[in-house]
């Protein structure tokens, strides 16, 4: 057996796996374990962020951590290997492989042929290297020209003239690199979050590297203003009381966040859905100061001990009964067979805002659940998105939304549709209004509904019944046994 081979079965790569559904890469957050760790089948290693949540991930052998291939914050493709495990710990120092024959040196007037990636950190390449032996410098012209009528002079006997005054030298440009730019890791992270082509910067490090230097005078000369040509001090303008802020001065006073990961999946999202689907949005103000008080009474009811009771749960079970009177509303556009596909089942997407972003888990089946288990089932969705553990498939298979804008006191909005979903209620602030109850001017609490939805599936009328629907439920929560 070859020490390859035997390297190769004694340590093991784990690989970025696919932990959602066609995702191409994920980001780490951060390792759970250091090089020289023990680790088991089944232990989690590191967490990383897909483009739709956090994600754990389990070793799947035992070992010892040899190397762990990239740090916290980068961004890894699918199948690349994140870490690598000595599987064999007590078996020693491992074996070198054989060393290859050296290669025929080549003639001298070959031409060198360029060299493939040569690895210095692991993850990372050095391109083919751009700095060659210097050409011997060769002569200025005058100094060529007068060494020559020197050396004529003395064969004729005569003085050698005078060497002419050397020309001021030209100051040396930088190494230019050819191809790939050089620069460290660090490097290139602070080029991408600045916003700089590393192509485009001249490098000022040992052959040709580009340093933070480098990065950081690109960035000034970006942002620098042209040059001024100076006018006499007579004919100068008065300069103005306040100077205002250079560019540089501003740029330094900016923060510039990489988009990736929720937020990045999230904005392509909303771009697709937007300009997809054609978006109609309804609107109704509605009393809900009957909705308000049995909300009270709910929390108080030995049947919801435990569970959590707000105004967004009779909001949902409202929604689901407007569903249940409207079927064709709970469906979905089929672009590829040209076919509208109605859904017998619900799963209710609740918009949840969290640290990495917005996220729309939705509850499974939830037309088919009592009030205590729709109760349950919202509670431990939204618990789940702010720990930051919603799963990929808990995200998926949505086929109408609610989004409570109202927490943040704002009245309503114009929603825009989850991709693939039919439609989604934006629920307001609840609000003490003047209101004309039984005849008379009283102070109730009211609220704003609006309801976007996908013109190629619902109609007008089909969209003013659902929303009516939801207004009439809150209105009088009677309606929950009535109509459900």
């Amino acid at each position: 057996m070859t020490a390859s081979t035997a390297n190769d079965q004694r340590f093991r790569e784990f690989k970025m796996p696919d932990v959602g559904e066609g995702l191409t890469e994920a980001e780490i957050l951060k390792w759970y374990v250091a090089v020289g760790d023990t680790v088991s089948d089944g232990q989690v290693v590191c967490e990383v962020e897909t483009a739709k949540a956090a994600v754990e991930l389990p070793i799947p052998f035992d070992g010892v951590v040899h190397e762990l291939r990239f740090g916290e914050g980068v961004t890894v493709d699918v199948g690349t290997a994140i870490i690598s495990v000595d599987t064999q710990p007590g078996a020693g120092p491992a074996e070198a492989a054989a060393p290859a024959e050296p290669a025929a040196a080549p003639a001298a007037d070959a031409e060198p042929e360029p060299q493939g990636r040569q690895a210095v950190l692991v993850g990372y390449g050095a391109a083919p290297s751009s700095t060659k032996r210097r050409a011997r410098k060769a002569q200025p012209a005058p100094v060529q020209q007068h060494m020559a009528a020197a050396i004529q002079a003395e064969m004729n006997g005569h003085a050698a003239p005078a060497a002419p005054a050397p020309a001021p030298a030209a100051p040396v440009a930088p190494v230019e690199p050819v191809g790939r730019p050089l620069a460290k890791p660090p490097v290139r992270k602070l080029a991408k979050d600045l916003g700089v082509d590393l192509a485009t910067v001249v490098p000022t490090g040992t052959d040709g590297i580009v340093t933070r230097e480098d990065v950081h005078a690109a960035v000034a000369a970006r942002t620098a203003p042209a040059p001024v040509t100076e006018e006499p001090a007579a004919a100068a303008a008065p300069a103005p009381s306040t100077v205002p802020a250079a560019p540089a001065d501003l740029a330094a006073r900016e923060t510039r966040i990489p988009v990736k990961g929720v937020r990045k999946a999230t904005a392509q999202a909303m771009v697709a859905s937007a300009f997809t689907a054609p978006h109609v949005t309804e609107f109704v103000t509605v009393d809900v100061t009957r909705t308000m008080k049995l909300v009270q009474q709910l929390k108080t009811d030995p049947d919801m001990a435990g569970l959590r009771v707000n105004p967004l749960l009779l909001v949902a079970k409202a929604l689901l009964v407007a569903i249940k009177r409207n079927p064709d509303v709970n469906a979905s556009w089929d672009e590829a067979n040209q076919e509208i596909v109605r859904k017998d089942y619900v799963n209710l997407g609740i918009a949840a805002a969290t640290p990495r972003g917005l996220i729309v888990p939705n509850i499974k089946d939830a037309g088919a659940k009592t009030l205590p288990e729709l109760s349950a089932a919202l509670g431990e969705l939204i618990s789940t998105a702010r720990e930051g553990r919603t799963s990929p498939a808990d995200m998926s298979g949505g086929t109408v939304t609610i989004t409570n804008v109202g927490v943040f006191g704002v009245d309503t909005g114009t929603p825009i549709l989850n991709p693939g979903e039919s439609a989604i209620l934006a629920f307001g602030a609840v609000k003490l209004q003047p209101w004309v109850h039984k005849g008379k001017v009283k102070p109730r609490q009211v609220t704003t509904l609006a309801l976007s939805f996908d013109h190629r599936l619902v109609d007008g009328e089909l969209g003013s019944k659902v929303l009516a629907d939801v207004a009439a439920v809150l209105e009088n929560p009677k309606r929950l046994i009535t109509w459900g």
